[in-house]
């Protein structure tokens, strides 16, 4: 670690969550004399700097791949200025509002060089000082007094193990609270701060004598055990057994029953979670996310239906001829309803004309109000955003993009505080929203935009926490148009029988090896590897989109991580033309395909977008990727948003669409072998579907339902509400 002495200069960024780069004239150093005098670029974690702040920094010098030298920041300390020019620079900085330089200048005079020293002795001293204001007294010493209390708050937090980030995340969100919290119950941190993990604060309450039992100690590992319970199984509520045993991992401790059904019922009382029937337990997170679903879609479904003065039917027989399609009554029923429904749900299997129903809707919509300025086209990612906008040569957006979300806070700029203006919102491949994400999106409409809800709900639920399109169509209390006929099936098509055969727990053989479209080819886990590469030599001159190897777990000797390596000897071969670039243990190179893991919404790129990579630059240490005509560049801290996407996983696949889609399926995949997963993959396919492996894992996954053990309550509670309302 090396030692810098000197004054903040400009500030180049500074992120939400308080990470900055700055301009730092360098006084004096222990690295090299060369420095001393010099304007270098510092990087790292700070809270209330201003320029011309002196500051002793403690790092480590680095050479930045892209932006050159710069200065890692591991602790910093303010110095206090004490001579007349650092004095009036400091009083005149943004951090003291109000005060100029000749008030600054006065300030100087009357105190001297211990100005700063005097006043937080004594601030009466300030009364000398017959220039400045009641309020710019007040601004000085409660600056003063914050600038102090924030450096020793974040020193004492850096002693007991918190790096500096930590801390001046901590210090942001707590303020002058932040020592008494600590003290007090350090696990308010992790309750409170999104980025403070359980085992994170955990680790550093028991590295400072916290013991196994102490009671805040459980109270907070019972809910990370929820929270745990709920990311891996879908969840939104927990048993009472479950809780108690996943409790014993987590701190690594096991406590007697009694004591822990006192712990219960404590938290309960803070309201922290919240008790179901027959002993299940829900985190507050969940129960608020249920109630606000409830409430809003309860009172559009009780509004009185919308009076058009146009004749509906004569506008959707307009755009049938205009469109040269003709509707059978369940679709034109879904259409209307759009239109007079305050809350609509359209529900079908693949081919069932659900997007061409969206693309009616948003043509007959312009057609009667002259405009779409006022209706949100939405889907959960990208690709099915895109897919939107192909169909409707409209403005589609992913949820995220429209709630503005902001990756520094993980929180949205369109809520309840600042909402939406737009009438009417249209949801597609809802089945893949979340409970938590379609609480944030009725947070950010008014609370009369009507809502129309589509999707499969016979596909797989959402990554994270819910099944809020199974639980809404299940409870009965709205409007649902199931869509049953099969619109996208040509004479010669059987994707879209087996997709339906599978739904049904059914196997028909004889649709396979038939028709070109659908086809099974027997291999096992030994000699499956070779019969891919043959099956896919095939498809090596496709467009990127519309080939794609989709596999249901990553691990395993055939699994995703392993197919990928393989396919990238086929479609992209080392070439001494080619940079390489090795991240992770995985080895990229220019021209992969790769698949998108995390959106990134400044780069207008979301989870299950997939591109080429155009460029390596192993100097600056940059991957630049093409996403359909959208340039975007990954650094190191960016470098685990991306990976190999020859082959991806089913679930990243859900909202995307590709004309041919490889399937292998083998009994080594055990567990991920299920009738919502193969569905989901099989209906990906628009117009060819290969299936490798054994019959035998295929039927095990057609017959296994597994995937109905989710447990939600939501439905639970429409019905509790619509009981109580008569």
């Amino acid at each position: 670690m090396s030692k810098l002495i000197g004054k903040i200069g400009k500030k180049i960024y500074l992120s939400d969550n308080n990470y900055g780069v700055y301009l730092f004239k360098v006084k004096e150093n222990d690295i090299s004399d060369g420095y001393n005098n010099k304007t270098i670029t510092i990087t790292g974690y700070f809270y209330d700097l201003s320029e011309d702040l002196e500051c002793s920094l403690i790092g480590t010098m680095t050479k930045h791949n892209k932006y050159g030298e710069q200065f890692n920041v591991e602790s910093y300390q303010k110095i206090i200025p004490e001579d007349k020019n650092s004095i009036v620079k400091f009083f005149t900085s943004e951090l003291f509002k109000g005060i100029g330089e000749s008030k600054a200048l006065k300030i100087y005079e009357e105190l001297g060089d211990k100005a700063i020293d005097k006043i937080r002795e004594d601030r009466s001293v300030l009364d000398k000082v017959k220039s400045l204001t009641i309020k710019n007294k007040e601004t000085i010493v409660n600056k003063l007094n914050e600038l102090n209390e924030s450096s020793d708050t974040i020193l004492s937090l850096t002693d007991i193990g918190f790096n500096v980030k930590d801390a001046s995340i901590i210090y942001k969100h707590f303020k002058e609270r932040t020592i008494e919290v600590v003290n007090n119950n350090i696990y308010e941190l992790f309750y409170e701060i999104d980025k403070m993990t359980f085992n994170k604060v955990d680790g550093i309450a028991r590295k400072n004598n916290i013991n196994k039992d102490d009671e805040r100690r459980v109270k907070a590992g019972i809910v990370y055990s929820m929270i745990l319970l709920s990311s891996e199984k879908g969840d939104t509520y927990s048993s009472y057994e479950e809780i108690y045993k996943t409790l014993k991992i987590v701190i690594n401790y096991q406590i007697e029953f009694d004591y822990f059904d006192d712990i219960l019922n404590s938290l309960l009382k803070n309201e922290k979670i919240y008790e179901l029937e027959n002993k299940n337990y829900q985190l507050k997170i969940f129960n608020k996310a249920d109630k606000t679903i409830v409430k809003r879609i309860t009172y559009l479904n009780n509004k009185e239906d919308v009076i058009y003065k146009s004749n509906l039917d004569k506008k959707i027989s307009d755009y049938e001829r205009k469109a040269d399609l003709f509707y059978d009554e369940k679709q034109k029923l879904a259409i209307k309803n759009a239109f007079l429904k305050n809350i609509l749900i359209i529900t079908g299997g693949p081919g069932t004309g659900k997007t061409t129903i969206i693309k009616s809707i948003v043509s007959i919509y312009e057609n009667i109000y002259g405009s779409l300025d006022e209706v949100a086209l939405l889907a959960p990612t990208g690709r099915a955003s895109k897919r939107i906008m192909e169909a409707t040569n409209e403005v589609a957006s992913t949820i995220h993009r429209f709630l503005k979300w902001n990756k520094d806070t993980d929180k949205f700029q369109v809520n309840e505080y600042n909402k939406s203006n737009v009438k009417l919102v249209i949801i597609d491949e809802f089945s893949m929203v979340d409970t938590c994400l379609f609480e944030s999106l009725l947070n950010g409409l008014r609370y009369d935009t009507r809502i129309i809800l589509v999707g499969d709900y016979n596909q797989l639920p959402s990554v994270k926490a819910g099944n809020v399109l199974k639980d809404l169509i299940e409870s009965e209390m709205f409007p649902v148009i199931k869509l049953d006929r099969l619109y996208r099936q040509s004479e010669d098509s059987n994707i879209i029988s087996l997709a339906y055969d599978i739904n049904h727990s059914e196997i028909d053989y004889s649709l396979f090896n038939k028709n070109k479209d659908l086809m099974f080819y027997k291999a096992d886990s030994i000699n499956i590897k070779e019969t891919l590469k043959k099956i896919a030599l095939d498809y090596k001159k496709l467009d990127y989109h519309d080939f794609q190897i989709m596999a249901p777990i990553y691990k395993t000797l055939n699994g995703i991580d392993n197919l990928n390596k393989l396919m990238q000897e086929l479609f992209n071969p080392k070439n001494k033309s080619k940079n390489e670039i090795v991240i992770y243990d995985v080895l990229y190179r220019e021209g992969d395909k790769v698949l998108q893991l995390q959106n990134m919404p400044d780069d207008n790129v979301y989870n299950g977008d997939i591109g080429i990579i155009t460029e390596i630059d192993n100097i600056r240490k940059e991957v630049i990727v093409d996403y359909d005509g959208n340039i975007v560049t990954f650094t190191s801290s960016t470098f685990n948003n991306f990976t190999l996407g020859y082959v991806i996983s089913i679930h990243k696949s859900q909202g995307s669409e590709f004309k041919t889609v490889l399937i292998p399926i083998l009994k080594e995949y055990g567990r991920m072998l299920y009738q919502k997963l193969i569905y989901t993959a099989v209906t990906r396919s628009k117009q060819k579907l290969i299936l490798v492996g054994e019959k035998e894992a295929f039927d095990f996954s057609v017959m296994n339902d597994r995937n109905e053990t989710r447990k939600t309550n939501l439905k639970d509670k429409i019905k509790e509400r619509y009981a109580n309302i008569k």
